[in-house]
């Protein structure tokens, strides 16, 4: 195909941290394509919102459910599976048309990024570029005013899909490390992190960068935690 599909970072949610890169790509963008849930707005598009063109066509790319289904559970592959599959199709139809396509993406698209799944469906039939994006992670960092890494500490990044004691081991053996995907996983992810001797350390970030952000101690946090939200444990312990 001619045409190209350009997967775009837009960064952790405050709109001044997308790149001047995107900023171009998604302004000239004469489609502008985007994950959401039914009946929500994209965080991506709205991020993105200033400079999608007056005249962009978008394309709304409806997840079949999000938390809905445990990951543990078989079904949920199976109809993520199918619901990539049926994205990229819908993607390589226009791109077939020689339009161009942009797909926006919260964050970084190569970490943790539904776009990811697109790209591996799409990169060996069309022309591909993909624009980094901050991440949510350092944009929590810097909000947090912490610190991560000093001379050779190791930054581990977990989901906190884990197991208690996988996470809790991992987070042992690190220097630094960044737990995401909190949400309903908060109980065990404070438990785990409690195991790991490092409760007093971690921070834990909501909505960062966002309005709304809060940032306080894990150790006073209990229950429930937003999509958006993550856990610092900085490292930098050896001299510096």
């Amino acid at each position: 195909m001619a045409a190209t599909l350009s997967i775009v970072g837009v960064g952790p949610g405050d709109p001044e941290l997308i790149t001047l890169r995107a900023a171009r790509v998604i302004g000239s963008a004469p489609v502008v394509a985007y994950f959401c849930r039914e009946n929500h707005p994209s965080q991506a598009r709205t991020i993105a919102q200033a400079h999608i063109g007056p005249n962009a066509r978008e394309m709304r790319l409806v997840y079949p459910f999000t938390t809905e289904i445990s990951v543990n559970d078989p079904a949920y592959h199976q109809n993520m599976s199918a619901f990539y599959d049926q994205s990229a199709d819908r993607l390589a139809e226009v791109l077939a048309t020689g339009s161009d396509v942009t797909l926006l993406c919260e964050g970084d698209p190569f970490l943790y990024g539904s776009a990811m799944y697109v790209f591996d469906r799409l990169r060996a039939r069309c022309n591909t570029q993909v624009v980094p994006g901050i991440m949510a992670m350092n944009g929590c960092w810097s909000q947090a005013l912490a610190p991560m890494t000093h001379g050779d500490d190791v930054l581990c990044v977990l989901p906190a899909t884990l197991p208690q004691a996988e996470l809790a081991n991992w987070l042992e053996r690190a220097d630094a490390a960044v737990i995401m995907k909190i949400g309903r996983n908060m109980p065990h992810v404070r438990q785990a992190v409690a195991q790991s001797g490092r409760l007093e350390d971690a921070v834990y970030v909501e909505r960062g960068t966002q309005g709304g952000q809060v940032i306080t101690p894990l150790a006073e946090c209990n229950g429930k935690a937003p999509y958006f939200s993550l856990v610092l444990l900085p490292g930098r312990k050896r001299v510096r």
